[in-house]
């Protein structure tokens, strides 16, 4: 902070000093969050594929909103968001776009069904704005991610004009709370509990929506990529029948920083929303980019969700997924067995543990922060403060686990 606490240079500096400040002194002050023992914040590592594809389109330097500003970079899009569709079950036809995070991806998808649901309705939300248009209920979960309502308000839909339907002691919605609805609605789902990792019950929703005119849409941020894997695909049964999804690539899909991935079903709806015009903004007989998300200028970052999935391939992407979920579990009985208690159902790769009251737990957070063996991160799970663990890295060995529960337990014990 003090070697950042100066004025705009008067002119200009070499390159090679540049960089070495920027590694002298911000590589000591990060994070190493990319590696194995990295439990924060749902936080997937960089598999090298990935991480060399990112080096090669900074250098490439694409412009990537249309086909004609970086014919490599759309057909790389097009082919990664099919290969997306294919890992995870969902709608050959659906149209997708590649954004900087599940935030920006629940907008996509929220600003589709808006716009589609308000045009059933009589109103054209594009010309007339929302000032005056018709009421649209939005239905949550009362598990809901923090950021799904700041999309609400960044769409004009409201944070707190949302109906809350109860959930179960997972943070499951619980279907049969679900408000009654006159007229168009959305309602959104959770695959993959910020904490718990449970899934709601989306048969059960998609079936009540269907017989109203409600859009379901998948607040899926790593959760959804369960559906790769035929062992817990089970938990997210019934999400495919949804109208949208949004999940993360940085996740689950281990692909660097920033990108997201944001599906809906029908492509019109999510062209009607996200669609641009201008003079020099010439259409083309090619899928454009810019037509389908809320970017204009954008990053390649196309190159890397494809070159992850080239990597991994079908079964490389499964046993990613299956591992972080069988390591989850190896961690809750670990600590189980030393004295912790375990506050959720591992399902997935969360882990919620406590080690006694609020002030105890605290400390053993911090402990174990402090220590630097792993890192794992604070929460509030049903009123009580507990330690989340999110196992999501490729780079995590089962030593790794093994090397963490034993830190976290000398942790405990110091207290």
């Amino acid at each position: 902070m003090r070697a950042l606490d100066g004025p705009l240079p008067g002119g200009p500096s070499e390159a090679g000093d540049v960089l070495a400040f920027l590694d002298g002194y911000g590589s000591p002050a990060t994070v190493a969050s990319a590696g194995g023992r990295y439990f924060g914040f749902v936080t997937g590592g960089a598999l090298p594929a990935t991480l060399a594809a990112q080096y090669l389109a900074a250098a490439w330097d694409q412009n990537s909103f249309s086909f004609v500003s970086s014919p490599a970079v759309a057909c790389f899009e097009a082919t990664a968001l099919r290969w997306v569709k294919e890992a995870l079950g969902l709608p050959a036809a659906a149209e997708g776009a590649l954004v900087t995070g599940a935030t920006m991806a629940n907008f996509t998808c929220l600003a589709a069904a808006r716009n589609h649901l308000l045009v059933r309705a009589g109103w054209d939300v594009d010309r007339q704005g929302l000032f005056g248009a018709p009421d649209l209920p939005v239905v949550v979960g009362g598990e809901a991610h923090a950021s799904l309502f700041k999309t609400l308000s960044l769409l004009g839909l409201g944070r707190e004009r949302v109906l809350r339907a109860e959930a179960d002691d997972q943070g499951r919605l619980r279907a049969d709370r679900l408000p009654r609805i006159d007229g168009p609605a959305i309602v959104c789902i959770q695959a993959g509990n910020v904490n718990s990792g449970a899934f709601d019950p989306a048969e059960e929703v998609v079936a009540w929506a269907r017989q109203r005119e409600t859009w379901v849409h998948v607040d899926g941020a790593f959760g959804l990529w369960a559906l790769a894997s035929d062992e817990l695909a089970p938990l997210a049964r019934g999400f495919s029948g949804a109208d949208s999804w949004a999940t993360d690539a940085h996740k689950w899909l281990n692909v660097p920083y920033d990108s997201g991935i944001a599906l809906v079903r029908d492509p019109e709806a999510l062209a009607r929303a996200m669609s641009i015009s201008g003079s020099y903004l010439l259409a083309s007989e090619h899928r454009d980019a810019m037509n389908v998300t809320p970017d204009s200028s954008r990053r390649a970052r196309a190159l890397e969700v494809w070159a992850a999935l080239k990597a991994l391939g079908r079964s490389g992407l499964t046993e990613m997924v299956e591992r972080s979920c069988r390591q989850a579990r190896r961690i809750a009985e670990g600590l189980q067995a030393g004295g912790a208690e375990i506050l959720n159902e591992v399902v997935l790769n969360q882990v919620v543990a406590c080690f006694g009251d609020d002030s105890r737990t605290q400390l053993v957070i911090a402990a174990v922060q402090n220590d630097g063996t792993c890192w794992c991160g604070g929460t509030v799970w049903k009123g009580r403060a507990a330690m989340r663990i999110s196992v999501s890295s490729w780079a995590t060995s089962d030593d790794d686990i093994a090397r963490s529960i034993a830190a976290i337990l000398r942790a405990r014990e110091s207290i």
